[in-house]
Order: structure tokens, then sequence, then C-alpha cells
């Protein structure tokens, strides 16, 4: 019997990506070159169902990278002059904010402790940050940022560089990327793919930034993948440097299914599943949501916390349990690692999935 995996990433695979990649094993897509119409094709493709996915405008162009920890480097290096502002309250949005004090940005930092969230009426942004790095689904801790707190942040800085790390939740935030300069995510996630590639949407004020700094002669903007160069080759849909063809064909064919179903019946979907652990974890003698604050807690990432006071539990036991039945939930992050499960509640993973893992951790 095949497992479930409930992990935050790698996650379950979706279910049509086995049909999508013997597809692309059939047409030999992992051998065409990247200079072909063929793949010009994928890219267009793929290109224009993200766009409807997530309601993408013009002014945005979508690129391709080998992971979302490399959009971390790019977008500092190529948005940033001198001054980074960011909202740290776990793992990845101390990442964000640790590649900006190794590439010698200024970091600002506003911390919350783990587990706590951000609203816009927290935030002060410091008067020379020139990108404000947000982070809208802290896969560490199950936090997440409302979209509805960043646009209204954006509206008080009009004219400040905003990006989104979307990692663990893209396609469920509904961003406007009117005001969202900047947002990326990887395929590992919500996509339901392997790992191996990484999506980065970036805005004209991006890129205007971007050449700007690459005029300046005491800066670099970086030497492979900068956004005047990823944004050159985006014209005619083609990538500077041989990307991953075969990821990029079936997340085109994913975001294609995606839009079948529909992104807002998609978000439904994901909110219902949501309601049924927090309600499960809310009455539980033995679980308990981590994220005390009900407009903090993620829809994507659902973090528990195993035992009580009276009667620890380890979170190995938790996931010993679940394995032996072929349901496969993840563990805590860092010094949470045997005090916390995380249950993925991604697309892939569908409600009387979510509703048969309820049941075994009742027992």
């Amino acid at each position: 019997m095949n497992n479930t995996y409930f992990t935050p990433g790698p996650a379950e695979l979706y279910p049509t990506f086995y049909q999508h990649l013997q597809t692309a094993m059939d047409e030999q897509i992992g051998s065409i070159s990247h200079r072909s119409q063929r793949f010009r094709d994928i890219y267009k493709f793929a290109d224009e169902q993200l766009r409807t996915l997530l309601s993408i405008p013009s002014t945005h162009g979508i690129f391709f990278t080998g992971s979302a920890s490399e959009v971390w480097e790019r977008v500092l290096l190529n948005c940033v002059e001198h001054e980074s502002f960011h909202l740290v309250n776990g793992s990845f949005s101390q990442k964000f904010y640790d590649y900006a004090n190794a590439l010698h940005k200024h970091a600002h930092v506003l911390e919350k402790p783990f587990g706590e969230g951000f609203d816009a009426a927290d935030v002060e942004v410091p008067a020379y940050a020139e990108l404000v790095c947000l982070t809208h689904n802290e896969t560490s801790s199950g936090v997440q940022m409302r979209t509805s707190e960043m646009h209204k942040l954006k509206r008080k800085y009009p004219k400040k560089l905003f990006c989104i790390d979307t990692v663990s939740s893209a396609p469920y935030p509904d961003l406007d990327f009117n005001l969202i300069d900047s947002a990326f995510f990887s395929v590992q996630k919500a996509f339901g793919m392997p790992a191996g590639l990484g999506v980065w949407i970036a805005s004209q004020n991006c890129l205007a930034k971007a050449e700007r700094l690459e005029k300046n002669d005491a800066l670099t903007i970086g030497a492979h993948h900068t956004l005047p160069t990823l944004w050159k080759h985006y014209k005619t849909f083609e990538t500077p440097a041989t990307p991953n063809v075969l990821y990029i064909y079936i997340l085109g064919k994913i975001a294609e299914d995606f839009n079948r179903i529909g992104i807002d019946t998609m978000r439904k979907q994901t909110e219902e599943k949501a309601r049924m652990l927090y309600k499960f974890l809310e009455t539980s003698d033995t679980l308990s949501p981590f994220v005390s604050q009900e407009r903090h807690r993620s829809q994507t990432v659902i973090v528990a916390t195993t035992g009580t006071a009276d009667k620890p539990k380890s979170s190995g036991d938790v996931m010993a349990a679940t394995k032996a039945v072929n349901m496969i939930v993840g563990s805590g992050y860092g010094k949470f690692k045997d005090s916390q499960i995380r249950i993925a509640n991604f697309p892939a993973v569908s409600i009387e999935q979510v509703a048969a893992l309820i049941d075994e951790l009742k027992k």
C-alpha cells in the first residue's frame, strides 16, 4: 500500500503528476533543446497557466530558477542597493534576513517569537529600506500573514518594493500583483511535484531597479540569472542557461489542472480541510494547535503540539503511529522536532484523506 504524505515538502505528489511525467517521457521532453521552438511553446504555456491561476498582470515576468532559496539571493542582489527590511517569526523568514546580511546589505528586522504572526498595524518600515521582505506562510511554525495585511502595508509604503515568500502556500494566497512587486515559490510543496524548480515573479519596477544597480560599478547584481538577463530572454520565452525543461513542462500541466478546478474552488477546499484539522486539534486531549491566534494560523501547514504538560508525548510516537497505517506527517522544525508535528494541507491531499488522518490521530 502506498503512503500518503502530509509532509510540508517534499510532499504528496499531485495525482496527475504521473500521467504528465509519462507523457513527457513519451515525447522525450527531457532531451529537447532549450533554444528550440518546442521549449518556447512549453515556457509560454506554463507562463499562461500560472498567469491565469495567480492573476499575474502583464507588468510582471515569470522566471524559472533552480530553487526558491536561489530567489532570496537574486531578489536581494537585483532590488537592494543598500537596505532591506524583513519580518521574521520563524526559521525561513530568518534565512531570508540572513541572506541579506551575507550579501552585505544593511538589513533591518522586526522580529516576533516563533509561532506569532504579523498584522500591518505592527509594522513601521524604516525610511531608507528599499525592499520589504515578507513571508506569507512560515513553514517552520505554521503562521500565515493575511494577504489583506500585506496589501494594506504596501498601500502605506507605495514607493517601496515588496517581495513575498509564498513557498509553502502558493497558489492559495490571493495576492494583488498590482500592488505586490515580487513573489516566489518552489514546486515541491503545494504544486505536488518533486523538488528541483523555483518560480520567481517580478515586476517591471523590479527590473528598472536592477538595471539601475547594474550600472553602478561599485555593486554586483550577480553573474548568473540577473533579472535583466532573465527578462531579456523571457521576451522570447527562453532562459539564459539550460533550465529544468521537464519540470517546466509538468508545472504548466499541473497549473492547467488547477485552472480546470478553479482557484476559488481550490481555496475553499484548502480552507475546509484546514477547518477540519483545527477543529480536531482544539478538541483533542493529546494534540493542540501551536499558533494561538486564529487569524495567524496557516491554512496550508498546520502545526500541532504533541502531548500536554501533564501528559507529555513525543512527536515521534505520533509519527510512528500514523506511519504504521501509511500516513506520513512531518516532524516539528528545529528545536520543536520532538514536541510538534506539521501537517501539510496541499491540493494533492483530499478531504477524504484528511478525514482519515484525523481518525487515526484520534486513536
